[in-house]
């Protein structure tokens, strides 16, 4: 199964490149462009991206763009709720592979906040993005088999809140069903606003996963159908 042989829906654009590094940097590429586009038309540009094991060679490759990196705001669609030091978290991420080379002048809001309880690391998050400019311009989203989306997972407590499209709440306390991780995440409208969503999916599993997502509509059942529309560009490697 290729991509192309997936009826997308319209507006949807995919992308296939079999090689990593330049699948890594198309999409670095195209990121670029559109900040570059969005910082002549408004003066400054917001960048939204996910973490995960997959993104360190696309960050590494956006890092190096010329781009007016300072006019450039970047944060998160979700994060692990640890300090920035510990491994899992994706703050510490986009340090070490985005916030590098060109990039490293570029502003950066994270989700993390230490606090008594999650709910209330979540409260603080919600206050910290409201320094987040509206609509975000590009927005990099990811895909487990389970069909979740940034940590809007299946079966999550909050997660009829979080696909709420009237939620009054940029970011919710969310929990990994299938692990013991608490989770902050960005929420529906705030994610769907963005004027660019890119999809990066890897492998026959991963694209399994996009087939059934759009063979249905429940995204209570499968949260990254909530994405699956224009703006959006996949961009998948076999």
């Amino acid at each position: 199964m290729a991509i192309y042989e997936i009826e997308m829906p319209s507006g949807v654009i995919a992308h296939s490149l079999a090689d990593a590094e330049r699948h890594a940097l198309a999409m670095a590429e195209h990121v670029a462009q559109a900040l570059r586009a969005a910082i002549s038309t408004r003066g400054t540009a917001t960048l939204v991206v996910s973490g995960g094991r997959s993104p360190a060679r696309f960050f590494e490759r956006l890092s190096e763009q010329e781009l007016d990196w300072d006019k450039v705001l970047i944060s998160l669609a979700d994060e692990r709720w640890v300090p920035t030091d510990d491994p899992q978290s994706n703050a510490g991420l986009v340090h070490r592979h985005l916030l590098r080379e060109q990039a490293v002048r570029a502003k950066f809001i994270g989700l993390y906040q230490p606090a008594v309880s999650l709910e209330a690391a979540a409260h603080m998050a919600n206050e910290a993005l409201a320094l987040l400019p509206m609509p975000i311009d590009v927005l990099v989203l990811g895909m487990g088999e389970d069909g979740h989306t940034a940590s809007l997972f299946p079966g999550s407590p909050n997660l009829a809140a979080a696909l709420d499209h009237d939620c009054p709440r940029r970011c919710l306390p969310m929990l990994a069903p299938s692990e013991p991780s608490q989770r902050l995440s960005m929420t529906l409208p705030l994610l769907d606003s963005a004027r660019l969503v890119l999809l990066p999916i890897e492998g026959e599993a991963k694209l399994a996963t996009l087939r059934a997502a759009l063979a249905g509509n429940d995204a209570m059942q499968m949260p990254i159908r909530a994405f699956l529309h224009s703006p959006l560009e996949i961009y998948w490697r076999p």
